[in-house]
């Protein structure tokens, strides 16, 4: 029977809250705005999905995969998802008999129809032309590069956590600044907790919320390399910036960056994960790895950066080139300044833009793109060129478009080597 004959069928696209993280991938990932957030939820929009499962292989928990058969009048709103602290089960056949369903109806393949926004938009601009919106998630990769080394993941979920003890607490910015970054280095001891570069780990902060529930585990990118921040020990180090105001600038108290920045010597933390499959560095000789950042966006470059410095210490591996583009409002709030700059220049190719230092310009990371386009374009001709992109969401856009205009100008049709890029797991894009 057609599922919309009669009585009209979804397989409702939800997401369990007792396994999400918070991490925000899927709402960044999704092409056409179906997933929705408060403080307490990430939610799937009924009437907005359409099932293209965009947002499924970029997940680093399994909490996206989750489907509900169900009579459309019945579908789960937004508002009442938000409250959920767990999914509801699936509909038995005698619930979904009741409703008017048959025993033999098949329900749409995934979600509905997706809301036509440029026909609305034409409508209401009396039938004009309306451009559609850069997707820059067209051209994140979802797959890890085909040399990177096997990621583990998910070994302790946000019901089982495992206990780290701080090792190390030091502020990596300025010294006194308000807006600080904390560098802090976790031991698991003789827990196995194997990870990778670009991979993640979710804190739980102690206590509970506003509303009497435990706080949920907040993600953090790991910014050590493999064999540990210490090398040989089982230890990972994370970059976090203390949250003390929000988007509109209004003060307010992250709690779980709070928690983390104030974290002592000798403390315990409950730790969840490792997370991420994709974001990974190629471990094949003469690979060139360019990373743009902001911020604490730097974690993931950070650990790439040391492990290639230790592989070049130890004559062990031919590493291809290294270019970082990294973005900070000054050079006060710029974590691992001081570091940066011992590096040696035939090792890597740094580019620093700030976009609030008194008496300069504004510049941003797309701005340093485009003025090394003549470097950029050789690298973007060479398969061996892995990209990675890691910050604020805000950023993703004009980093992305950066690339398109430099590859344009290098004679590369960009609507051909953007999926290419995706395809073989070349471009990542992590935002937040």
């Amino acid at each position: 029977m057609n599922a919309m004959t009669d009585v009209a069928i979804i397989r409702q696209h939800l997401i369990d809250p007792e396994i999400c993280i918070r991490c925000n991938t899927c709402e960044a990932t999704c092409p056409i705005g179906a997933i929705t957030h408060d403080d307490r939820n990430y939610v799937v929009k009924a009437d907005v999905c359409n099932g293209c499962m965009a947002c499924i292989s970029p997940c680093p928990t399994g909490s996206i995969d989750n489907w509900r058969t169900m009579p459309l009048s019945m579908a789960y709103p937004v508002e009442e998802q938000l409250l959920w602290d767990e999914l509801p089960p699936e509909l038995t056949p005698e619930q979904l008999a009741e409703a008017g369903v048959p025993a033999d109806a098949e329900p749409a393949a995934a979600g509905l129809p997706a809301v036509p926004v440029l026909a609305e938009a034409a409508a209401a601009t009396g039938g004009a032309l309306v451009e559609a919106p850069f997707d820059t998630a067209a051209y994140g990769a979802t797959t890890p590069p085909w040399s990177a080394a096997h990621a583990y993941t998910n070994l302790y979920p946000p019901k089982k956590p495992t206990t780290a003890t701080v090792v190390g607490n030091i502020n990596c910015t300025e010294s006194g600044f308000a807006s600080e970054t904390h560098h802090v280095v976790l031991d698991f001891g003789g827990m196995p907790f194997p990870v990778l570069e670009g991979q993640s780990i979710g804190i739980v902060p102690p206590g509970v919320d506003a509303n009497g529930k435990p706080h949920v585990a907040r993600q953090y990118s790991i910014a050590s390399p493999r064999n540990g921040e210490r090398p040989g020990y089982n230890n990972v180090a994370l970059t976090v910036k203390r949250v003390t105001e929000d988007h509109q600038g209004r003060p307010v108290r992250g709690v779980a960056s709070n928690y983390v920045c104030d974290l002592k010597v000798g403390d315990k933390v409950q730790v969840v994960g490792p997370f991420g499959h994709s974001f990974l560095m190629p471990n094949h000789p003469r690979s060139h790895i360019v990373m743009i950042c902001t911020g604490t966006g730097s974690a993931p470059m950070r650990a790439m950066t040391e492990w290639r410095r230790r592989l070049r210490k130890s004559g062990k591996f031919e590493g291809g080139k290294l270019m970082l583009f990294f973005g900070a409002r000054t050079p006060q709030e710029l974590p691992y300044f001081g570091p940066l700059q011992t590096l040696p220049k035939d090792f890597i190719d740094i580019n620093l833009a700030f976009s609030r230092q008194p008496g300069q310009p504004r510049r941003y990371v797309q701005d340093l793109i485009r003025e090394r386009a003549a470097d950029l374009a050789g690298l973007l001709k060479d398969n061996n060129t892995h990209l990675y992109v890691c910050g604020l969401k805000s950023m993703e856009e004009g980093v992305v478009l950066a690339l398109r205009d430099v590859a344009q100008q290098a004679g590369l049709a960009w609507d051909a080597l953007g999926p290419v890029l995706k395809a073989e797991g070349r471009l990542h894009l992590e935002t937040y």
